[in-house]
């Protein structure tokens, strides 16, 4: 498209742009289709998403977006093959303060959105592996601290992932921003393990990732175990403790407990600095 009329134009010209067009098999499909609609085209910021357009035309609902070309988080940490990279720690660490960014934006003053469906394959990466949150058609408005919370009607299925969502959220319908707190706590721990938050393949004891996880980000000497295999000796061990402890308080079953997401981003940021202190000798 040309960036600045929108206009259609021969390809390797313009604007790339990623068109998503939905199967409206379901009236929550076209609220999803709104709520993305809401959201980002009166939100704007570097960690979330572009939205360009989009078209309601009979049966039709199309979103267009800013053109990802690294794709999802997700396939980069979970791919499998001789033939692909892992990804390394750094990006990993940069693409963790990013969607942490991203999120705590969300849960400002300035927008006050409850995320409600934080998971890496809606963490896209851009050419340089800037990471943007994708996918808004589960958010909605909210207070930006614990206190309020969002009812859903209980005795219904919790809009949410599997092995992401918080507990408090599965077994009361009870929703904040909290809950996009521990979602964030699961994508932590996928990064530093390059295990899926939920795998029914894996061992008995194991498929559940946060509980697989906790008696090794409990003990800072064994945190070591928990890593992902194919990061060799990339990662500082220090940082990689204090990552897991941040992922832990992330976890924490009591959601007042958990760090709000300005505390998450200053917290990786010093470990940005801490690594960046490392190379240069200081």
């Amino acid at each position: 498209m040309d960036e600045r009329t929108l206009a259609p134009v021969k390809p390797g010209t313009g604007m790339i742009v990623a068109v998503k067009r939905l199967k409206l098999d379901s009236f929550r499909v076209h609220r999803e289709w709104v709520a993305v609609v809401n959201y980002l085209g009166q939100l704007s910021h570097p960690n979330l998403v572009k939205l360009i357009g989009y078209c309601w035309e009979d049966e039709e609902r199309l979103l267009v977006f800013e053109y990802m070309p690294r794709g999802s988080l997700e396939h980069h940490l979970f791919r499998r093959g001789s033939h692909f990279q892992p990804l390394p720690w750094n990006l990993r660490m940069k693409v963790a303060l990013e969607a942490a960014r991203g999120l705590g934006f969300l849960h400002g003053d300035q927008a006050k959105v409850i995320y409600r469906d934080f998971k890496t394959s809606n963490i896209l990466l851009d050419s340089e592996y800037n990471a943007k949150l994708s996918d808004f058609g589960l958010a909605k408005d909210g207070p930006s601290g614990y206190t309020g919370y969002i009812p859903t009607i209980l005795g219904t299925t919790y809009m949410g992932i599997h092995g992401y969502a918080a507990p408090e959220y599965i077994a009361t319908g009870h929703l904040t921003a909290k809950c996009d707190v521990y979602s964030y706590g699961v994508v932590l721990l996928e990064l530093l393990s390059g295990q899926r938050a939920l795998d029914k393949n894996r061992p008995p004891g194991q498929h559940m990732l946060v509980e697989w996880a906790r008696p090794y980000i409990t003990n800072k000497q064994r945190v070591f175990r928990f890593l992902d295999s194919q990061l060799g000796s990339q990662y500082c061990l220090p940082a990689a403790q204090k990552t897991a402890a941040l992922a832990l308080q992330c976890l924490s079953m009591d959601p007042r407990c958990r760090p709000g997401m300005d505390q998450v981003v200053t917290l990786l940021e010093g470990l940005q600095d801490t690594k960046s202190a490392l190379k240069s000798g200081k």
